[in-house]
């Protein structure tokens, strides 16, 4: 994949916009609430601050629920935001299978059942906030054979569901461990691209990282040791679940790497605390907020401007 010259190394905000709904609890088609959603009105005026235009990813729940529309259609509409679609299979119509582990990545789901499901929600979205979305990230990244070819003939530019580095086969999910974190075209180029979720690997051993890494998921004492030997660490791009501190070294990883576009990611429930595990209190909801000012405030000055998937089909080079 290359860009324009004048592109140089951007980054770019993902919001898993989503339902709420107990994470230590079956997956269910009803139980869940939305009681947060009127906070994303008060993130997308932090990031405005900042200069950030975030993109939302927004699976059904949301996209029918009107407070959506209250908090977002204004930036969505004069280009401050943009949206983007995210399939929980089992809260999306039409409801044709099981709920299960298996069945809630999307693409693990026969294929017509997969289509018919996005499609209601691409269409729900569209009427909702009136432009069509043109990126996709499939709900707990379960893409499958035939997703591909599902967002390319609907128009969709960018898939966004490849989580590099991460494992999720022990559940029937995909195996994304030897994926790169650059982007790449699926099928043709100037068709479908890809545009991971930012991983690296930082320590002394970070280029033996995707040999080691998987032996170590069962033995997370020698994963923190490793980590604060300074030996081996996985660092995903996003607030739930990473410090500061690790966030800018992965930065600096990712950057030093020459990657074009850093893609950060985090769960929209956890704009409003006891929703998720990573914000618990005020005190949390603070710190996630902290997290992204510092994080901001470090790209800039290492001069990585944010960009949107505008800006990225129109720099891409075919």
């Amino acid at each position: 994949m290359r860009f324009a010259a004048g592109f140089g190394q951007r980054f770019i905000v993902t919001v898993d916009t989503e339902e709420e709904f107990d994470w230590t609890q079956p997956l269910g088609r009803t139980g869940h609430g939305l009681s947060h959603v009127p906070r994303l009105a008060r993130f997308q005026q932090f990031c405005e601050g900042l200069g950030v235009a975030p993109v939302y990813l927004i699976d059904y729940p949301i996209a029918t629920d009107p407070a959506a529309v209250e908090a977002l259609g204004a930036a969505v509409a004069a280009g401050r935001a943009e949206i983007g679609v995210q399939l929980h299979p089992w809260v999306n119509p039409p409801h044709d299978e099981d709920v299960n582990i298996f069945n809630s990545y999307a693409g693990n789901l026969p294929p017509e059942l997969e289509a018919a499901k996005f499609n209601t929600l691409r269409d729900a979205i569209e009427k909702a906030f009136g432009k069509a979305p043109l990126i996709y990230r499939a709900g707990r990244y379960g893409i499958g054979p035939a997703s591909a070819g599902i967002l390319s003939r609907a128009g969709l530019a960018i898939d966004t569901s490849v989580r590099s580095r991460f494992d999720y086969s022990s559940t029937g999910g995909p195996n994304f461990r030897d994926h790169p974190v650059a982007p790449w075209w699926v099928d043709k180029p100037g068709g479908l691209m890809e545009l991971p979720l930012t991983t690296v690997f930082w320590g002394m051993l970070r280029q033996q990282g995707p040999l080691l890494y998987p032996s170590l998921w069962r033995m997370p004492k020698l994963r923190g040791l490793l980590a604060r030997m300074a030996m081996l660490e996985r660092i995903p791009l996003t607030p739930e679940g990473v410090s500061i501190e690790e966030a800018i070294k992965g930065i600096d990883i990712a950057l030093d790497d020459g990657l074009p576009i850093l893609v950060f990611s985090f769960h929209s429930p956890s704009l409003r605390p006891g929703l998720t595990p990573y914000v618990r209190d005020e005190d949390g909801l603070d710190q996630l907020y902290d997290w992204w000012r510092a994080v901001f405030a470090y790209l800039k000055q290492r001069q990585i401007r944010p960009a949107s998937v505008a800006d990225i089909m129109a720099a891409v080079q075919i």
